[in-house]
């Protein structure tokens, strides 16, 4: 299988504060040493901070904001996790419409941990199987998707491809998986 994300890029959405950090620094160097460019965003364009759980970590750039930024600009879409992250986004009318964007235009997302409250929100779990951290379920299953634990899924039940994991244990599943199918995204 092609695994070159080379020409693709990909948009990483975060919040302002709260992201699990590693959720972010992994996945993001996984697109860059399959060759692919990542794109930091956020509500408001500048400073991230970053999580270690519940512990102050990095501070990032987010060199964009979401509502400055359309779909249409990148190939694929990772949403990080940690609680407050997704959380803070779901909350985010130009948030949500950009992953919304997404699904409508066919391009894959790969989502962590807490992430897929953010989907739940954007109103695009019904039909799919996903996992996530463990107290999404009720979440996923109430509106109208399918929960599994598992290291890794791939849901292609929609108009889009998500991939999605449930922690930072499963980093390594989830970015071979996310590098497989961003890899199949064709790039104008």
């Amino acid at each position: 299988m092609e695994r070159s994300l080379d020409g693709r890029r990909v948009a990483f959405l975060t919040a302002n504060e709260g992201v699990e950090q590693i959720e972010l620094t992994s996945p993001w160097k996984a697109v860059q040493d399959a060759g692919g460019e990542p794109v930091h965003l956020a509500p408001e364009k500048g400073d991230v901070q970053g999580f270690d759980h519940l512990d102050k970590a990095d501070v990032f750039e987010a060199t964009t904001a979401v509502k400055n930024a359309s779909a249409g600009d990148f190939d694929a879409l990772v949403l990080p996790g940690g609680v407050a992250n997704p959380d803070q986004l779901r909350t985010d009318a130009d948030a949500i419409s950009f992953i919304r964007s997404f699904v409508d235009q066919g391009k894959p997302i790969a989502v962590i941990c807490h992430g897929p409250w953010t989907l739940v929100e954007a109103k695009v779990v019904a039909g799919r199987t996903l996992t996530s951290w463990p107290s999404l379920r009720t979440d996923i299953e109430n509106a109208g998707g399918t929960w599994v634990d598992q290291e890794v899924v791939v849901s292609e039940d929609g108009p889009n491809t998500i991939v999605s994991s449930r922690n930072p244990d499963d980093l390594p599943a989830f970015e071979s998986a996310m590098v497989d199918v961003f890899a199949k995204v064709r790039t104008s």
